[in-house]
């Protein structure tokens, strides 16, 4: 448990790090603050850790059965009469309990984070004063819309500001002024600006109008969406939900019921994966004996299975979003990844087996020579 948090820590930072790079250019960029960088990058977390929790467990399971082989306390259990089965037992209870981990994820946290996350995003999207108050940068806070300010003092004056408003392409208009203010009034938001010069030109007759103002006021709520958070997906919904009633879901959401099976088995697959990796992980190292060389060519054997295990995870997703009834395929990885497990414990027993063919083989290179 301890390496497997270790990897686990390790895996996390990586995918973490790479989204909140993306995640902060886009946030800081609009204007938010730094706790909103955080907050954002701590609900993407639940996510993250989901996609790496079984490539830890494995890693764990793997290190520590290497651990064993090359200091030669594996091969002193066995030899005092344990069987293979008897050893992989403890590797079994390790992926359940990473099993119930990653049950706890993908049932609970990772669609309340999901969900709060949207929620935050709905909520940044129409910080209006967030999107403008960025100095010395020409910003688009909705498409038509090009605003600029020189600088902002410390008292919150706007200084040297430029809007244009190109919405309507025969009759732009274009404001510029010495002095603005951002002003919140009945849950709009309006920009006054002072001693100023609107510009408007007249598609038709060719000819540009200007008006200078003492104080003019334009209304910029109507810049941002004020639509509502959409939190009719699939991938926020419980699982009791997607157990009770998964019609429901799929009218409600606009998913297929191929989307809704898919996200409700896959949310059991994932706990499963994580038992089977770490079982294949520890079978796989049983099959080599000691050697002073390692035992490396097991660990890429172990690689190579799980890779093949998560290859037909993905094969058989397809055809669950295409055809819900197929849904018992989600469980295909697993069976495959246990009947793997049940042969390398059975070669580990019997190691003869092993050492014949390796013989064979020789012998048949030897004659072709």
């Amino acid at each position: 448990m301890v390496l497997f948090g270790f990897f686990a820590l390790v895996l996390v930072s990586i995918f973490w790090i790479n989204k909140a790079v993306r995640m902060f250019d886009r946030l800081i960029g609009d204007g938010q603050p730094a706790w909103v960088f955080l907050e954002f990058t701590a609900l993407t977390l639940p996510g993250v850790i989901g996609v790496v929790l079984p490539i830890a467990t494995f890693a764990g399971a793997v290190y520590v059965t290497n651990r064993l082989t090359t200091e030669s306390e594996l091969t002193v259990v066995q030899a005092s009469g344990y069987s293979p089965v008897r050893l992989i037992r403890a590797v079994a209870i390790y992926g359940i309990i990473i099993g119930l981990l990653m049950s706890l994820l993908s049932h609970y946290l990772i669609p309340a984070s999901l969900t709060q996350l949207r929620l935050r995003e709905a909520e940044v999207s129409q910080n209006i004063t967030a999107k403008l108050l960025t100095e010395g940068e020409f910003l688009h806070p909705a498409p038509g819309i090009t605003f600029y300010i020189r600088d902002i003092t410390p008292e919150g004056e706007l200084r040297d500001v430029f809007l244009s408003d190109r919405r309507n392409t025969v009759n732009p208009v274009t404001y510029t002024s010495s002095r603005a203010y951002l002003v919140s009034e009945g849950g709009s938001t309006k920009l006054v600006m002072v001693e100023g010069l609107a510009q408007n030109y007249r598609d038709d007759s060719n000819r540009l109008y200007t008006t200078h103002f003492d104080d003019f006021s334009y209304d910029i709520s109507s810049l941002i969406s004020r639509d509502p958070a959409n939190l009719n997906k699939v991938d926020f919904a419980h699982t009791q939900e997607l157990f009770l009633s998964p019609r429901a879901v799929a009218k409600r959401t606009g998913a297929s019921m191929g989307e809704v099976m898919y996200e409700l088995h896959g949310r059991f697959a994932q706990a499963f994966m994580c038992v089977i990796a770490a079982m294949i992980g520890f079978a796989t190292l049983l099959l080599g004996t000691y050697s002073r060389f390692g035992v490396w060519w097991q660990i890429i054997t172990a690689f190579l299975l799980l890779v093949g295990v998560k290859l037909i995870e993905g094969g058989v997703s397809g055809i669950v979003l295409s055809n819900a009834m197929t849904w018992p395929l989600m469980y295909l990885p697993t069976f495959v990844g246990g009947l793997i497990t049940l042969l390398l414990l059975y070669l580990s027993a019997r190691p003869g087996i092993l050492r014949r063919l390796v013989m064979r083989k020789r012998n048949d290179a030897e004659g072709v020579t």
